[in-house]
């Protein structure tokens, strides 16, 4: 049986809250174009000698909103990872590396508590 973890509240709230930015960041990622500058796409085939046939249309690059959305976004991400990684807990912890990895999937047991 996998060891369980006594997680205090606001480590907990901190992880959820990271992997929630990190999920925005990513979806933030998939909507925005390929280039954060404007650059020209590029269409590569065998029979010009690539072993792959690549291509991508036109970057029109970021907007000046878009690339202070991915900086907020970022910056929230790394102080979050800065409370989780440096909370007081670890020091309490026997097996931090466990523990560590406990907290990541701890979302993952309050899931089915949440929805009743």
């Amino acid at each position: 049986m996998a060891e369980t973890f006594d997680f205090p509240k606001d480590l907990l709230d901190a992880q959820r809250e990271l992997q929630r930015v990190r999920a925005d960041l990513a979806a933030l990622y998939k909507r925005l174009p390929w280039s954060v500058e404007p650059l020209p796409g590029w269409k590569r085939t065998r029979d010009q000698g690539y072993y792959y046939e690549t291509e991508r249309a036109d970057s029109p690059g970021w907007t000046e909103d878009e690339k202070a959305e991915v900086d907020r976004l970022r910056a929230h991400q790394l102080e979050l990872a800065t409370t989780v990684l440096t909370h007081p807990f670890w020091a309490t912890c026997n097996d931090a590396p466990t523990a560590r990895s406990a907290l990541k999937h701890a979302h993952e047991r309050e899931a089915p508590h949440e929805a009743a």
